[in-house]
């Protein structure tokens, strides 16, 4: 029963009304900020940065989001970057799915000897399809095996996304501003005179971060993020961690008004960094969830056979 009043909260919520489709969001923000902001720079040269996170929400409900980024970045030249990244939103039952698949152009300008402003610009394709079809309601009522309701019926919609960012920088702190997407998407718009409506509507983020060096071998890093979106309450993430010995990070986040998490990541080598987290829920979805899942996995490859790792990069520290 909990179980099919989640897929209901979350159906209703994506195809009756004209509310905004919040973006796929991740725990470890910060390391995948290329997914939000076209402007991202690492200041690395001689480094292509591959990375991944994969998220489950609200697990041991039926039918609960699962998102999963993928992307590649690499600087062409000390004021050229550009980066390709997918990203797949979906419920794990096949009812929901939008693939993205976009790519970043970023001009670096340099303003002092420390501080760069980067700016970019993304591009991409949307591919959105839903198949509510089999899907058992808590009153016996099996969805979609009737052509008389136009709430519950297949879609398959390509769209154009373009979106840009500007990112200001230096090997302390970052500070990001972006709109990932400027073109509202609209699903089953006046259908059949049926005037339901989801909407992908515009999603501003405002990124920030610094670390503070509290010793040799400690440093804290807390950074921020705000999501600002029409039609949805006001998003703010909070996270402080702590790195020990430039290697094992841990620390914690709070999503306000929605959860909190524990974070834990680890360098297994100088180019390879694996990390988790675990979101608790606080709203009232936590009656019908036990939490949320991520795992991370970031890689460096060296153009030229040299690898540094992540040291310089603003999302890493």
């Amino acid at each position: 029963m909990r179980k099919n009043i989640l897929f209901i909260i979350i159906l209703t919520s994506i195809c009756f009304k004209a509310l905004a489709q919040q973006d796929a969001q991740f725990t470890q923000y910060m390391y995948n900020m290329s997914i939000i902001n076209p402007a991202y720079a690492t200041s690395n040269l001689d480094i292509m940065n591959f990375g991944s996170i994969h998220r489950s929400q609200w697990v041991s409900s039926e039918g609960t989001p699962r998102s999963t980024s993928v992307f590649a970045h690499v600087p062409l030249k000390d004021n050229i970057e550009v980066g390709i990244s997918f990203l797949n939103d979906n419920l794990g039952d096949g009812t929901i799915n939008e693939n993205i698949i976009a790519g970043d152009f970023a001009y670096i300008l340099k303003l002092n000897e420390t501080l760069k402003l980067s700016l970019g610009v993304k591009a991409g394709v949307n591919l959105f399809n839903t198949n509510p079809n089999g899907r058992r309601l808590p009153d016996g009522t099996i969805v979609g095996l009737s052509s008389s309701d136009p709430a519950f019926k297949n879609i398959n919609q390509t769209f154009f996304n373009a979106g840009a960012g500007a990112f200001l920088y230096t090997e302390k702190y970052y500070l990001g501003l972006s709109v990932p997407n400027f073109l509202p998407n609209r699903h089953l718009k006046d259908d059949n005179g049926f005037k339901a409506v989801g909407v992908d509507e515009i999603h501003f983020f405002l990124t920030g971060g610094y670390v503070f060096d509290i010793n040799d071998n400690l440093k804290f890093k807390p950074a921020t993020m705000l999501k600002v979106v029409q039609g949805a309450p006001l998003s703010v993430d909070l996270t402080a961690n702590f790195l020990i010995h430039n290697r094992f990070e841990a620390g914690a986040a709070y999503r306000y008004d929605d959860s909190v998490a524990g974070l834990v990541g680890f360098k297994i080598t100088p180019t390879l960094k694996i990390g988790y987290a675990y979101d608790y829920t606080l709203s009232n979805l936590g009656d019908y969830n036990s939490g949320s899942h991520e795992i991370m996995i970031l890689f460096d490859l060296g153009k030229i056979g040299f690898t540094r790792g992540y040291e310089k990069s603003p999302r890493f520290f």
